[in-house]
């Protein structure tokens, strides 16, 4: 088996003296691990593309029993000069990239996770300001995309319309639902409040393109709901938690 294709480099580590393993997101195949054979000293084939963010175009073999993929040679398309001096910067695209790893995206939904990473690097590498909570937007859009979207514009109990600018609302976590609070009532599982402010929050994440994430405004409280929203929703659902410095699955 061999292919070729266009993919963006979430993870690379040393194999042995001279050789690399990859970790790409590929459009068609999702997450990908590959060996590249040299790939810390070759000067033709795999001139200055195996760096962390790189967007590339790579040629791929299966071993002859199939065992594992190697990289036979790739090209740069297209680097991220910024992110290699600017560290706060580069922390947001590895905390970013290791949430994505750790969702685990498969050949359904790779398409749009890796518009969505790609996008997501190139606002942290061009923009000039960015979203104070972009790993959390990161983190729900990408859940969002990839079959887990939640209505935010009815209460899935009454159905009515959640549009109260000040209303507030209710993540009921075991349905991952969102209700009004005539519905909330008492004796339910988990509630997570959802003030007006968070909600209109998560409708422009869920809406907008990452470039224009600046304008998702939230005060402090709102962003206290919509964190722990998030999370709770991501941990509950998704099964991946933030647990002392890394994401590990539940």
């Amino acid at each position: 088996m061999e292919f070729s294709e266009r993919v963006l480099v979430l993870q690379v580590g040393k194999f042995r003296e001279a050789d690399v393993w990859v970790r790409f997101l590929s459009p068609t195949r999702g997450l990908t691990s590959a060996f590249a054979f040299g790939g810390s000293r070759s000067r033709r084939r795999f001139v200055g593309c195996l760096d962390l963010f790189n967007e590339i175009s790579v040629r791929v073999s299966a071993s002859k029993r199939g065992s594992y993929l190697a990289l036979q040679e790739g090209a740069l398309i297209r680097g991220l000069g910024r992110l290699r001096s600017d560290w706060p910067r580069f922390g947001l695209a590895v905390n970013c990239a290791r949430f994505l790893q750790s969702f685990g995206i498969g050949p359904e939904g790779a398409g749009e996770a890796l518009f969505l990473m790609r996008e997501v690097l190139r606002l942290l590498d061009e923009g000039e300001k960015l979203p104070r909570l972009l790993p959390l937007f990161f983190r729900i859009r990408l859940a969002f995309e990839q079959g887990y979207a939640l209505d935010l514009s009815h209460c899935a109990r009454c159905k009515n319309t959640l549009s109260g600018a000040s209303e507030r609302s209710f993540l009921l976590l075991s349905e991952g639902r969102i209700i009004c609070s005539s519905c909330a009532g008492t004796g339910q599982d988990r509630l997570l409040p959802l003030g007006g402010e968070a909600l209109r929050a998560l409708e422009k994440v869920a809406l907008l393109p990452p470039s224009e994430w600046n304008q998702v405004g939230l005060s402090g409280s709102g962003v206290q709901e919509f964190a722990r929203a998030v999370d709770g929703f991501i941990e509950y659902h998704v099964g991946v938690a933030w647990d002392k410095g890394r994401f590990v699955r539940r």
